[in-house]
């Protein structure tokens, strides 16, 4: 039986595990969660009382976060993309770069974006400063990082793809990468040109009116 994805187009750490899924033309169950939908929602939150997306089902086991998900996805159901190499010293590059995009690129965004759903009185300046400061840093870091590289770790798609671009991707509409950073602003062009990535922002598309900050008439 096919594994079972309860997510949401338009969640960047949902986009991660669809990145993954559609590497490998994955066969899967899409439990879409939001109004249209609302047997879903019960049934996510029953699994994860939490309530944070994605949540995968599979063979009985509920799988919970996004890189846990790819990892199971990888061992469970694997596919030409071998999204964690075998190698152990890349396994281990690629999950530390996952970590990075998760931690200090993803988070920060998330912070900024999140703070325009809060009341104008409990708006948080200096939290969003810092999480531009944040941005700032990992920038300049990525872009001597990725200095060489095709993708994050060098010439294989791997599970720390899978999260740069979900976090790259709405974290230059909040924080817009610097032209002098062109080797991340490139990095970031080529993930959106990857077929697995620009499925997730058409499917993405018809919700940007609701990207809190505003979203940017590009990509």
């Amino acid at each position: 039986m096919a594994p079972t994805l309860y997510a949401h187009p338009f969640s960047s750490y949902c986009q991660k595990v669809l990145i993954a899924l559609y590497e490998n033309a994955t066969a899967f169950a899409y439990r879409e969660l939001g109004p249209e939908d609302p047997a879903a929602g019960e049934a996510w939150a029953a699994l994860w009382p939490v309530k944070r997306m994605p949540v995968l089902v599979d063979g009985g086991r509920t799988v919970l976060e996004s890189s846990t998900i790819i990892e199971h996805l990888d061992r469970h159901h694997p596919g030409p993309v071998r999204l964690v190499p075998e190698d152990p010293d890349a396994a281990l590059e690629a999950r530390m770069m996952d970590r990075v995009f998760d931690n200090y690129v993803m988070t920060p965004m998330q912070k900024i974006v999140l703070d325009h759903l809060r009341p104008q009185a409990d708006r948080d300046a200096y939290g969003v400063r810092q999480a531009r400061d944040l941005l700032d840093t990992i920038y300049g870091w990525l872009d001597e990082k990725l200095a060489g590289r095709k993708w994050a770790i060098g010439d294989a798609f791997t599970l720390a793809d899978c999260a740069a671009a979900p976090s790259l991707f709405y974290a230059d509409w909040v924080h817009e990468i610097p032209a002098a950073r062109a080797t991340l602003k490139a990095y970031r062009a080529r993930l959106l040109a990857r077929p697995s990535v620009a499925r997730c922002v058409e499917e993405a598309r018809p919700f940007r009116r609701f990207f809190p900050p505003g979203a940017p008439d590009r990509d």
